[in-house]
């Protein structure tokens, strides 16, 4: 019943299985199909995870901390349109994952890398694991530096200090080490990714929390400020400041599209969550991911919404901060500023387990799973990550360009091309309506990705930063 003993059971050998017909496990569930429609489409692993905690899983993948700068978003697109934008992202995000799931249920495989190597061989197996990989390193990463930068002002807010002191818990970079060895780590050694359920469903309260302070703080803060940056203002306030835009384009629009579309990113985790899934069957696994999405669409519209409504023309990239120049000492916004904190972290590990089966796919195929193994991967994964959160200032520009690149293809690229190339032709042809669905959807992808990688050049020619990365 083991969730190592599930994967490498499935995939034994599975080099031969492309030259040699389908593997005894598939050709086993093929029969299962036919004989019987109803049956739950995988029937070597017995899931224990229930509907609920699968749910928490997926969306605690999806949060990412970019939830922070949707309001910015939304003021430079006006409402309505960013509400079509998110919309339609949140449907292609919808259609990404049936793909996944239809491709999976075809040959009875529930790996994203072993998906790889039935639509591509081994070099495709070899690039989902490592796109997986250097995505969700790069989420691990942007999550600790928002635990490095963030904590120390929290505390230092706490102890009611007004500048920053030399002592060892003001440090950043000793916090980091603390968190990662008594929060993350633990949590990163349970054996099945569905006992986060319980840690995920926190993390998700406390966003929850997050979202309540900003609707609360809407009908607490007047426009025009009366105080930012410390000091009362008494430039007259130029007209339209405090009226909200439904539809508008300007230079700051483009950035907004990349930056949506990533927002759902939740594929890496999507077939291991199928995997200890109870009752597991395409369309309950379908269901959980729209709900996930559909949950994750509320909260990502109404924060965004009532956190533009607030500051109007004076919202900030980074919403937290805006809260801040209103007023720095403000109690509830340092809880809920502790509250993210909280919630970023307990998205560490449930983001590590995709790239640990990842990296045992590539690394020890066939292999049973070991408890030695397990482990060792989890340890040296924080380690590596903590040491380029402390020691590479700009690891945040190396990940935007690794984000923007695998953020698509986990979203888009791979998806389409991987039911395009599974799907049996005599099922349906490449001139059927699903096939050239499946092609438009994987060319949109190419699409968003050219378009970030363009912007983040643009941002380095001109001296600024965004992120465009998914989390």
């Amino acid at each position: 019943m083991e969730l190592q003993k599930l994967s490498n059971g499935n995939h034994h050998d599975a080099a031969g299985a492309l030259e040699g017909g389908l593997l005894p496990e598939e050709e086993k569930f093929l029969q299962h199909k036919d004989e019987d429609a109803k049956r739950p489409q995988f029937t070597d692993f017995e899931g224990k995870t229930s509907f609920g905690m699968s749910v928490f899983n997926l969306s605690n993948a999806i949060m990412g901390s970019g939830i922070l700068g949707l309001s910015y978003a939304m003021s430079n697109t006006g409402i309505i349109l960013f509400l079509v934008l998110l919309t339609c992202i949140a449907c292609l995000s919808c259609y990404s994952v049936h793909l996944l799931l239809r491709s999976a249920g075809v040959v009875g495989i529930r790996a994203y890398e072993q998906l790889g190597l039935r639509a591509f061989g081994q070099p495709g197996k070899i690039l989902a694991g490592v796109i997986i990989t250097l995505h969700n390193i790069g989420a691990m990463s942007s999550y600790l530096f928002i635990v490095k930068y963030e904590l120390p002002l929290v505390i230092q807010t706490f102890l009611g200090h007004t500048s920053p002191s030399q002592d060892w818990y003001m440090n950043g970079n000793y916090l980091i080490i603390i968190v990662t060895t008594c929060i993350i780590l633990p949590l990163a050694l349970m054996k099945h990714l569905g006992y986060l359920g319980y840690t995920s469903g926190f993390s998700l309260s406390c966003m929850v929390f997050f979202l309540s302070a900003v609707i609360y703080k809407k009908f607490n803060i007047s426009c025009p400020l009366e105080a930012f940056g410390n000091s009362t203002v008494d430039a007259a306030v130029p007209e339209g400041t405090c009226s909200a835009k439904y539809f508008t384009i300007n230079q700051e629009t483009a950035y907004t599209i990349p930056i949506l579309a990533f927002a759902f990113v939740c594929h890496p985790e999507v077939l291991p969550i199928y995997t200890e899934l109870s009752n597991p069957t395409k369309r309950r696994m379908q269901n959980i991911g729209n709900v996930s999405i559909l949950g994750m669409f509320v909260m990502y519209f109404f924060t965004a919404v009532f956190g533009y409504l607030t500051f109007y023309g004076n919202t900030e990239a980074e919403l937290l901060h805006t809260y801040s120049k209103v007023d720095p000492l403000d109690t509830l916004i340092l809880c809920v500023r502790l509250a993210v904190l909280v919630a970023v972290t307990l998205t560490v590990p449930v983001v590590l387990f995709p790239i640990r089966r990842a990296l045992l796919q590539l690394l020890f195929p066939g292999k049973p799973f070991h408890w030695a193994r397990h482990i060792a991967i989890a340890v040296c994964l924080l380690f590596a990550v903590n040491l380029l959160v402390i020691f590479v200032p700009n690891i945040r520009d190396i990940f935007g360009i690794t984000g923007a690149t695998t953020a698509p293809t986990l979203i888009f690229i791979l998806p389409g091309l991987f039911y395009i190339r599974i799907v049996p032709k005599t099922e349906e042809p490449m001139t059927s309506r699903p096939k050239i669905q499946a092609a438009c959807f994987t060319s949109l992808g190419f699409i968003f990705m050219i378009m970030s990688l363009t912007f983040i050049g643009i941002d380095w020619t001109s001296g600024e930063q965004r992120s465009l990365g998914g989390h």
